[in-house]
């Protein structure tokens, strides 16, 4: 639902203020104040942007971002006192569709949550397609030519990766930080090659190459729309 608001501060009085003028614009919020509960969240709200902090009691807001990044489409906007060039481009590169400097004046913040709701992704963003295959993002279901497909968490992660990456070639290392190792998750690359023989067998397609020496190609190309 695109007026799903996610906001993840740990202060609680930012948190309350940015709520109140939110929520005053029609957007409905919920507010997290550590990492935990916002994937508790994450998990129950098809959630449209998520607005973070960066330095967090729990953890780092932008590899909470990463992890967002791989299983929804959600916008994110990270908010921080890091004010670095450095900073601000580690933002964008770990998935940020717009990074605001602390201290910031909410009619900014404000106005950059209604130009993410004017330009939308796509159609809403919400769906990967490749072929006849579709990947709903926002309630994680697969479908082959519009029949449902049954995925494990792994082959899903897996096939929004490639979807993600399609047409160029991704390592075995690659699959293995991005899909295992984000979730503190340490297999051998063995993993690898049977989780992606067992998606290939459920996809009943070729789509999904073995480039010797180098990794693995998905060759159709995807879309979000």
């Amino acid at each position: 639902m695109v007026n799903k608001i996610l906001l993840l501060e740990d202060d609680e009085s930012l948190n309350r203020g940015i709520s109140l003028r939110l929520e005053k614009e029609g957007y409905q919020v919920y507010s997290a104040f550590c990492i935990q509960e916002a994937e508790q969240i994450m998990k129950k709200e098809e959630i449209w942007l998520l607005i973070s902090d960066i330095t967090l009691p729990d953890g780092n807001g932008m590899e909470f971002g990463r992890k967002v990044r791989k299983t929804s489409s959600a916008y994110i906007i990270y908010l921080s006192v890091l004010d670095q060039e450095v900073d601000i481009v580690n933002g964008y590169d770990s998935g940020g569709d717009d990074y605001i400097t602390k201290p910031f004046s909410l009619l900014v913040l404000l106005s950059k949550v209604n130009a993410l709701k004017r330009r939308g992704r796509g159609g809403d963003g919400q769906i990967l397609a490749s072929g006849d295959l579709e990947v709903h993002c926002s309630t994680m279901q697969v479908y082959k030519n519009q029949e449902p497909l049954l995925l494990s968490k792994k082959e899903l992660q897996l096939l929004v990766f490639f979807l993600e990456n399609a047409r160029q070639i991704v390592t075995k290392e690659q699959i293995l930080a991005k899909v295992w190792d984000a979730e503190g998750q340490f297999v051998d690359e063995n993993t690898v090659t049977v989780t992606i023989s067992r998606l290939k067998s459920k996809l009943k397609t070729n789509v999904i190459s073995n480039i010797r020496g180098l990794g693995y190609l998905w060759t159709e190309t995807a879309v979000r729309k």
